[in-house]
């Protein structure tokens, strides 16, 4: 058959076959112990799903399918240690080591100029100082034009401070706090870790509350109801691209308000 006249169900079936050769190479790497193969073959398509997710947040220099490869021996790992006498869900397990897998992958790589975090710095800084002098987040038209740029250029200093966050190590040490696993936080967390992401989670939903309306439902369809941008860009009937300028906006604004309070601010 030409290439290009396949069907969809060859499609996927080669998606699938090109997974597990991925999984094998990926073991061949660590054959320490024999993981649950049949588990394995069955959150295959998270990998690809988590993979996808990072591609969305930034254009990373690895290939789709390196991430996914990385992304495979994180899953391999995940069931050959996966100890359910701890009390957490496999699928949980799998997906924090999935992904630290790929941004493990990723941190080999510098994303960003030094130039660029010089401009995100400021952006912060001058952000921060409106917040506290007002009271409110500016807006982004306030903000690009205390920062003498335009809109636009705005939009992608923030992409690049949201590329910024989505790699910096996870948890609510890290310099920006990862949105996502806040509103969904795993079940492998001691108890003083839980009583911390509770006091997150309730600032962030304070936070998340004083975005205007269109970047408040921006963030709960991304993060609660795991819509992509896509999907959401189709729900407002706007571009992906836009989508994603109004998604970076809403973090920036949420890391500034989150560092405030971390800072002892209100």
């Amino acid at each position: 058959m030409p290439a290009g006249t396949k069907n969809i169900s060859e499609r996927k079936l080669d998606a699938k076959q090109h997974l597990k050769a991925v999984a094998l190479r990926a073991y061949s790497r660590d054959q320490k112990q024999l993981p649950d193969n049949e588990r394995i073959t069955e959150y295959l398509p998270m990998v690809r799903r988590i993979a996808q997710r990072v591609a969305t947040y930034l254009k990373p220099p690895l290939s789709f399918e390196d991430m996914v490869s990385a992304g495979t021996l994180g899953l391999i790992k995940a069931s050959r240690d996966f100890d359910p006498g701890h009390g957490a869900e496999f699928e949980t397990y799998a997906y924090i080591r999935i992904k630290g897998a790929i941004l493990d992958e990723l941190r080999g790589f510098s994303l960003l100029s030094s130039n660029l975090n010089k401009q995100i710095q400021n952006a912060l800084r001058v952000s921060r100082e409106i917040t506290e002098q007002t009271g409110a987040a500016p807006t982004d038209a306030d903000l690009a034009e205390k920062l003498g740029i335009t809109v636009e250029q705005l939009y992608k200093t923030l992409e690049s401070a949201r590329a910024q966050h989505f790699v910096s190590i996870d948890g609510f040490g890290s310099e920006y706090p990862v949105l996502g696993e806040v509103l969904a936080a795993p079940d492998t967390m001691t108890p003083d870790e839980q009583l911390e992401q509770a006091e997150l989670a309730n600032k962030l939903t304070e936070a998340v509350q004083q975005l205007d309306e269109r970047r408040r439902r921006i963030i709960l369809l991304y993060y609660q109801q795991q819509m992509t941008m896509k999907q959401i860009a189709q729900v407002f009937q706007i571009t992906e691209s836009r989508v994603s300028q109004l998604h970076a906006s809403a973090l920036f604004s949420l890391s500034v308000k989150l560092r405030q309070w971390k800072d002892g601010g209100r």
